[in-house]
């Protein structure tokens, strides 16, 4: 274990061949409240740097004393973020400001954040000890979606945020894909297709693991906004039901026609990065149909359809 006292530079002298064989151990940590793509695309970022990924889940009084009041209690926090599929070990109960002594503590070799700033309630840069440290590094933070928004488009009640069109756009699926592919997943086996109502064939996939022979396929769907405990849970329920988990997500303009006012809250494509970023899932549906139909179960050799009960 590293002396906490001592500032360690990352880029010492150790040669090449020392580096390419080290197990890197990184480390995350914040609020991850009313987790969303973005921390998944940010913990998706930060596993590349390494090989093993801790992340610190702050508490519910800490983040009251220096933000305000989660949404989600602790416990539903580092469940969900536990369910991620590039998270290999949770840290409950993190300090909120980021310390030397923590990452030695995890043996960490550094800590990954986005690009924005992260203050106490002092006013003071949580992570300025790593920082000087040389035992930082920066991600790039994902545009367009923040917890703040998802609270804002609830209270506002703003319809602005649905998909106008079902195609996706370049950086949609760009980002589908990486959420879906990257190397350094825990779970590397997640597909992205494409299902329009009409036409019989599926216009785009993402690379991934195609079901097995003899793999049992479940099919389970619906709206998934707002992706919370509820939606986790009964996903890794329905993956119990077999090998390889299909997800179909509906469109905004059915969720609306079903559940009426601004919903939902999540457009099309923040779901569907949403739902991706969960180890039960397998394939995502973009734009399922809201029946389930003999052609889907058909174009996917589904053999078991699961619902959750309330």
């Amino acid at each position: 274990m590293r002396d906490p006292l001592k500032c360690e530079e990352l880029n010492g002298s150790s040669n090449a061949s020392d580096k390419s064989e080290k197990f890197v151990r990184v480390w995350c940590d914040g609020c991850y409240d009313m987790v969303h793509f973005g921390h998944a695309n940010q913990l998706r970022q930060a596993k590349q740097f390494g090989n093993y990924l801790v992340v610190g889940v702050h508490t519910d009084k800490e983040i009251s004393l220096h933000k305000g009041p989660p949404v989600f209690c602790e416990e539903e926090r580092y469940r969900m973020v536990r369910g991620i599929k590039w998270v290999d070990e949770v840290v409950e109960g993190a300090p909120y400001v980021t310390t030397v002594a923590t990452l030695d503590k995890y043996n960490c070799d550094f800590c990954v954040h986005g690009d924005d700033i992260t203050l106490t309630a002092d006013g003071m840069d949580t992570y300025a000890e790593v920082k000087r440290c040389g035992r930082y590094k920066e991600c790039q933070r994902t545009a367009g979606v923040s917890t703040t928004d998802l609270v804002g488009r609830m209270l506002l009640l703003t319809k602005c945020h649905h998909s106008l069109t079902d195609e996706m756009t370049v950086e949609n699926k760009e980002r589908a894909r990486s959420l879906s592919t990257d190397r350094k997943a825990v779970s590397p086996w997640t597909r992205v297709s494409r299902f329009l109502p009409t036409t019989q064939t599926i216009m785009q996939f993402a690379e991934g693991r195609a079901p097995s022979k003899g793999d049992v396929v479940v099919y389970v769907c619906g709206a998934f906004d707002l992706f919370h405990i509820g939606h986790l849970c009964f996903l890794e329920e329905a993956r119990k039901l077999g090998d390889y988990l299909i997800v179909g997500i509906h469109s905004d303009q059915v969720v609306n026609a079903y559940k009426g006012e601004n919903h939902p809250i999540m457009s099309l494509h923040e779901r569907v990065l949403s739902v991706l970023a969960y180890k039960p899932v397998s394939e995502v549906v973009i734009g399922a149909p809201y029946t389930i139909t003999k052609e889907l179960i058909e174009r996917f050799d589904v053999q078991v359809v699961a619902n959750g009960s309330r």
